[in-house]
C-alpha cells in the first residue's frame, strides 16, 4: 500500500518501544517490548526518495517535540547513515522523511532509540540494504548518545534486534550485542505515568564514581542474572531482577515508584524496578502472579501520587524494528553479528 504522499517507492518501518538497563544491567541489558493485545508499541518512520529533502511529524505525542530547537533525531539517524554511505562511495538521497510518534518522550521506554532505529530500518529497505548489524548498531548508539551522553546500545540494540540484548565487547573495539534467552512463560508488565523524567535529569541524579562495594555488587547480580537465563535457574533469576546500583538514586524522581514498586511484589511480581531512567516502570510476572493484578498494583501506585497512568502487559517483540510496508518484514532477526 503507497502512503499518501510517497509515492509507489516509499517504504513504513517500526521500531519497538524498550526498557534499558533491565534492572540488573544499567547501560548494557535492554528488552524489546510486544503488547499481547497485537499493539504496535513503538515509533513508525515513513521514508521515499524525493527530488528534495523533507522531514514531517505527526503522531499522538508530536507536540512534545515541536518546540525542540535541536534537530529531530530521525534527521540525526539520517545525517549518520549518509555521512556512512558517502564513506562507502554510495552516496544517497535526498529523501522525503515523516516521523509518526506513538511514544511519550523522556518516558523510559526507548522512544529516542524507536525513533532512530526506525529510520535507519526505511533508510536500509531504500538503499538496497548497504550496511551491516555492526555498522548499525554504531550508528544507533551514536545516534543515541546525541541526548544522552557517549554511544548507549541498552535500547537502540532491542529495538533494532528485539528480544533481550547484552551489550558486549565487539571487534576492533566497535559496540556489540548478544541477544540472551528468556522464558516464554515470563511476562513483562509495564506502566507509564503521565510524568516526564528526561534522561539528563535523571542521569545527573548519579555519583559521578559509585562505591566499590556497589560496584562488586553491580558486577555480581548482572554475572548471576546472565548464569540464571543460561540454566533456567528461576530461583536466582528472581534474585538477580533488582538494581542494586542506580535504583535508589533515581527512585525520588518518580512519584509513587515505592509505592508502585511494593505493590507489584506484593501481587507476585519476580521482580520491579524503573524502566530505563524511568518515569516508566516494568515488572516481571512469572507463573504465580497474574500479570494484571500486577499491572492494577502499578497504576494503583502512581494513583496513590496524583499521576493517571497506563498499563501494557508485554511478551518480549522478538522481531526488532520491521517494515510494515510495503511487504510486511523482518529486517535483522537472523543477523546478529
Amino acid at each position: 500500500m503507497t502512503e499518501p504522499g510517497f509515492g509507489p517507492n516509499g517504504v513504513t518501518a517500526y521500531a519497538p518501544a524498550s526498557i534499558g538497563n533491565f534492572a540488573a544491567g544499567f547501560d548494557l541489558l535492554g528488552a524489546a517490548l510486544a503488547p499481547l493485545d497485537g499493539s504496535l508499541l513503538g515509533d513508525l518512520v515513513h521514508a521515499a526518495p524525493a527530488a528534495e529533502a523533507s522531514f514531517h511529524l505527526e503522531g499522538p505525542f508530536a507536540a512534545a517535540l515541536a518546540g525542540d530547537t535541536r534537530p529531530n533525531l530521525v534527521l540525526r539517524a539520517l545525517g549518520l547513515y549518509q555521512a556512512a554511505l558517502k564513506a562507502l562511495g554510495r552516496p544517497a538521497g535526498p529523501f522525503a522523511l515523516r516521523l509518526e510518534k506513538r511514544l511519550p518522550v523522556a518516558s523510559g521506554l526507548g522512544s529516542s532509540a524507536s525513533s532512530i532505529v526506525a529510520t535507519l530500518a526505511a533508510l536500509q529497505a531504500l538503499c538496497g540494504d548497504p550496511l551491516g548489524v555492526p555498522e548499525l548498531l554504531e550508528l544507533a548508539g551514536r545516534a543515541e548518545g546525541s541526548t544522552s551522553g557517549g554511544i548507549h546500545l541498552d535500547n537502540v540494540a532491542p529495538s533494532l534486534l528485539g528480544g533481550l540484548q547484552l551489550t558486549v565487547p565487539g571487534r576492533d573495539g566497535k559496540p556489540a550485542a548478544r541477544r540472551q534467552p528468556w522464558p516464554a512463560d515470563l511476562l513483562l508488565v509495564v506502566a507509564h505515568p503521565e510524568f516526564q523524567l528526561p534522561t539528563a535529569q535523571s542521569r545527573a541524579a548519579l555519583p559521578e564514581r559509585p562505591a566499590w562495594t556497589d560496584t562488586v555488587d553491580f558486577a555480581g547480580n548482572l554475572a548471576g542474572f546472565v548464569h540464571a537465563l543460561h540454566t533456567g535457574d528461576r530461583a536466582l533469576l528472581a534474585r538477580c531482577l533488582r538494581d542494586p546500583l542506580v535504583e535508589a538514586h533515581r527512585a525520588p524522581l518518580v512519584p509513587g515508584f515505592r509505592a508502585a514498586q511494593a505493590g507489584a511484589l506484593a501481587a507476585g511480581a519476580l521482580g520491579c524496578t524503573l524502566s530505563g531512567s524511568g518515569p516508566s516502570i516494568f515488572a516481571v510476572a512469572g507463573d504465580d502472579a497474574d500479570a494484571g493484578a500486577v499491572a492494577a498494583a502499578l497504576q494503583r501506585g502512581f494513583a496513590q501520587a496524583g499521576l493517571p497512568s497506563q498499563a501494557w502487559i508485554c511478551a518480549l517483540d522478538l522481531e526488532g524494528a520491521r517494515l510494515l510496508s510495503p511487504v510486511p518484514r523482518p529486517l535483522f532477526l537472523e543477523a546478529q553479528p
